[in-house]
């Protein structure tokens, strides 16, 4: 009956359509913003309007329902960034069905992997997915394929989604005042299947509720319209969700395939972009590059997915003449988008404060003591938009007795009860009883003027438990040496942290979507012989 003081709450409110059907409440949001432009490709300056967005999502969902998809049956996408995706995703949600995003990079073991794991009846893909995955997707159904390009055994999506006179399977546009959606019980009902990061084994399913991802799409403050730029990929939760956020305010964002530091500039000056969403090492990447660009349109940055260290946020202002505010947040696939976000420029490194709707607290690894602040443990997180669970797996596994999801992050709060983020549980390097979080000795090989990006795992020693290595990319042109790296950090960092399991060099870090580096890869590399300059 009383809040526990070592808990730490967030408001709690959460402004929600009643029927708790995310495709209904995204479909009537579109709908009122249906004279602006929802989508601009920043690379081919192809647009998309709410209108048109709205118009084929409902004339999709009709197809669909033609085609006996039901409620409850899963329906996956695996594409690139491309104009057809929401529509899809939208129409999806309406039937009633399961949207399961699915990364387009995965390899042929990953991929029928997580197939097993959700068992789409149905995928939609581009043409490019289809070449190289046709033969993971020989179980499903139907193939559906966006663009042109024709191949045996599918379906065109434009003969799904968009009415021609000539067109067997819709012949004219669905009238919106005609149309509803598939009932669902929002709170409990699967709305969509994304997948963990799989850093340190195979991705998990990870189910969200229609009402987990209202939670995270309303804004509390009824938000506002703005030009952003995007490049994280939609299969991936902080694309995805961000994005299904942005269209619930109609905002205008310009997107591209892939990152490209010039493009990305480029973009920026063409199209006066205001907000941009990014993770710490675009920023990073963004810092090393000699611009010629006019950045002074961008007045907000939200970043998120990897910790943001001092150094790269004082680069961002240097970078970005106008640049109002630069504001982190932290959250996971688990738990839709963030848990905490940030609105303080003055909490230099800090997360932010916890969001609406959600409670977290600390607990100590070993003892499961709930820590008060400053001092660091697990960080557990209850709230609307905590998943339901992972696919196949008891709860019980992943939540503590009061509900509480063990994110398997290590941060502790300050006495303003703002959260800090050390690093990942299982990452933790353990050096002679001491524990060392492997981002603390990036952020300072990224402080090297000759490093372009670094990443560091702990190897096994007998004697010490494990010691730290460094991966780093030089700049192009840049010669140093082992023992010039190390002597750097042994300048810098206490004894433990010192890089005793020694320097290895590659062209790029492996990292994942969102920016998180994929130790994983790295450990692997371990095993191979010295990488040279």
């Amino acid at each position: 009956m009383f809040k526990n003081p070592k808990y730490v709450y967030g408001n709690c409110e959460c402004r929600v359509l009643a029927t708790l059907h995310f495709g209904e409440e995204i479909l009537k949001r579109i709908r009122a913003h249906q004279d602006n432009v929802a989508l601009i490709n920043g690379a081919t300056d192809e647009t998309l309007t709410y209108a048109s967005m709205a118009q084929e999502a409902i004339n999709l969902a009709v197809s669909l329902k033609h085609l006996n998809v039901r409620k409850g049956d899963v329906i996956a996408i695996c594409s690139e960034n491309r104009r057809e995706f929401w529509s899809t995703v939208i129409g999806i949600f309406c039937t009633g069905a399961v949207v399961t995003a699915i990364n387009t990079t995965y390899s042929k073991d990953e991929m029928k992997h997580v197939l097993g794991i959700s068992k789409p009846k149905y995928i939609f893909c581009s043409p490019s997915t289809y070449k190289q995955h046709s033969k993971s997707f020989k179980s499903i159904e139907k193939i559906i394929i966006y663009g042109d390009e024709r191949f045996s055994n599918t379906i065109a999506y434009n003969d799904l989604a968009v009415a021609n006179v000539k067109n067997k399977v819709l012949r004219e546009n669905v009238k919106y005042d005609d149309f509803m959606c598939v009932d669902v019980n929002g709170q409990t009902d699967v709305g969509v299947i994304l997948y963990s990061s799989g850093t340190t084994g195979l991705p998990k399913g990870v189910m969200l509720t229609h009402l987990n991802v209202l939670a995270a799409c309303t804004p509390m403050d009824g938000g506002f319209v703005t030009k952003s730029l995007a490049i994280a990929p939609w299969y991936h939760s902080m694309g995805l969700i961000s994005t299904m956020r942005q269209y619930f305010m109609g905002s205008t964002i310009v997107y591209l395939p892939k990152f490209e530091v010039e493009l990305y500039l480029k973009t920026i000056e063409t199209y006066k972009i205001l907000s941009l969403a990014v993770s710490p090492p675009v920023l990073v990447a963004i810092s090393k590059f000699k611009s010629k660009y006019d950045l002074s349109s961008v007045a907000t940055i939200h970043c998120g997915a990897a910790p943001l260290y001092e150094e790269t946020a004082n680069a961002a202002t240097q970078i970005f003449p106008n640049l109002q505010g630069l504001f982190q947040g932290y959250g996971l696939t688990e738990t839709t988008l963030a848990l905490t976000f940030s609105y303080n420029s003055e909490k230099s490194g800090s997360v932010g404060g916890v969001v609406d709707n959600a409670i977290l607290k600390i607990v100590n690894p070993e003892t499961k003591e709930v820590l008060g602040p400053n001092q660091e443990g697990e960080i557990y997180a209850k709230g609307v938009s905590v998943m339901k669970g992972y696919i196949g797996r008891d709860r019980k596994l992943d939540f503590d007795d009061e509900g509480f999801f063990r994110t398997g992050d290590v941060g502790y709060y300050d006495e303003d009860r703002y959260f800090y983020i050390v690093d990942r549980l299982k990452e933790l390097i353990k050096y002679k009883g001491y524990q060392v979080p492997p981002a603390e000795i990036e952020a300072v090989l990224l402080k090297h003027s000759g490093i372009r990006d670094a990443g560091v795992i702990g190897v096994r020693d007998l004697l010490a438990g494990e010691l730290p290595l460094a991966f780093v990319a030089l700049q192009p042109g840049v010669q140093l040496t082992e023992k010039e790296i190390q002597d750097y950090v042994a300048e810098r960092l206490s004894n433990p942290k010192h890089l005793r399991g020694g320097v290895r060099f590659l062209p790029e870090i492996p990292k994942n979507p969102s920016g998180k580096i994929l130790r994983k890869e790295l450990r692997k590399l371990v095993k191979s012989p010295k990488s040279k300059i």
